[in-house]
């Protein structure tokens, strides 16, 4: 028997065909991950040496107003913007699935919005929301009410941000439930039919149980991008009026390269993370109780 055949074990090679896999991830996400924690409990500016802090910044976080006002913004932005998708996504995906003409058509239809570039979406609408020349206030003029200020009031801009989000990836929702619709057994149905069910209790009792598993699933996928949202709201409000559209990420933003303090900066984020973490990790034993 050769000697390699009894130095390396049969699977070895399986093993050896992971290493550029795994060190591609460890190099892009492990390094920077564990480079972020070490910078959070240092104070760091660019140009100088880190000073060890003893995590003064996790401290300073808990007195820090702003730090309060954009984890309640992230939350509110969180919250009303993944209840829109669920609803609108659940109501477009079951149009979709009545749709027998030109169904394909309407999917790539749909794909559109969710494949532009969030930059493009930020200034489509900072043009078409503009209170001057936009084109929502001209609609709403027609209509014989007042123009709004959209971005520009303290009190419309998370609704309207969270409105701008629903109309880019309501479409990815409603793919997903129509992937949960197109599988789903048809005998329970046959049976409803049977026994005289109304649409709405059919929908109510047999499709939105049934469709448990692919909506959790589009609620986390969802729920990890609207926690660390960023770029829609940078390019429209950059985190104005007053603050009022300031998520934890822009401010993260803010205070790391318009303040220049990496260390705070890299604390937010750190606390950012946990908050993303424990959204997945509750969705992900909610799913495994429904399952």
């Amino acid at each position: 028997m050769p000697t390699s055949r009894i130095l390396i074990p049969r699977a070895a090679p399986a093993y050896w065909m992971l290493v550029p896999a795994v060190s591609f991830t460890v190099l892009l996400i492990g390094i920077p991950f564990l480079y972020t924690i070490y910078l959070s409990f240092h104070q760091f500016t660019f140009g100088r040496q880190p000073v060890f802090n003893a995590g003064r910044d996790y401290l300073l976080m808990i007195r820090d107003r702003l730090f309060w006002n954009g984890l309640w913004i992230t939350l509110e932005l969180f919250l009303l913007s993944l209840v829109l998708q669920m609803v609108c996504g659940l109501y477009l995906g079951l149009l979709l699935n009545r749709a027998v003409r030109g169904r394909g058509v309407l999917r790539t239809i749909l794909i559109s919005p969710f494949v532009m570039p969030s930059v493009v979406v930020g200034m489509m609408w900072l043009v078409i929301l503009d209170p001057s020349l936009g084109a929502a206030n001209y609609v709403l003029q027609c209509l014989g009410l007042p123009p709004s200020n959209w971005l520009a009031s303290p009190w419309m801009v998370v609704p309207t941000i969270a409105l701008i989000d629903t109309w880019q990836w309501t479409p990815f929702v409603a793919l997903i439930v129509l992937g949960g619709l197109q599988v789903l057994p048809t005998e329970p149905y046959e049976a409803a039919a049977i026994d005289g069910a109304r649409p709405w209790q059919t929908f109510w009792y047999l499709t939105v149980p049934l469709l448990r598993p692919s909506l959790l699933t589009a609620a986390t996928l969802r729920s990890v991008d609207l926690l660390r949202f960023f770029d829609t709201i940078y390019i429209t409000t950059q985190g104005g009026p007053s603050n009022a559209s300031t998520t934890l990420n822009i401010y993260a933003f803010r205070i790391g390269f318009e303040f220049f303090d990496i260390g705070y900066a890299s604390a937010l984020m750190i606390t950012l993370l946990a908050i993303v973490l424990g959204a997945v990790l509750a969705f992900a034993q909610l799913r495994r109780h429904v399952l």
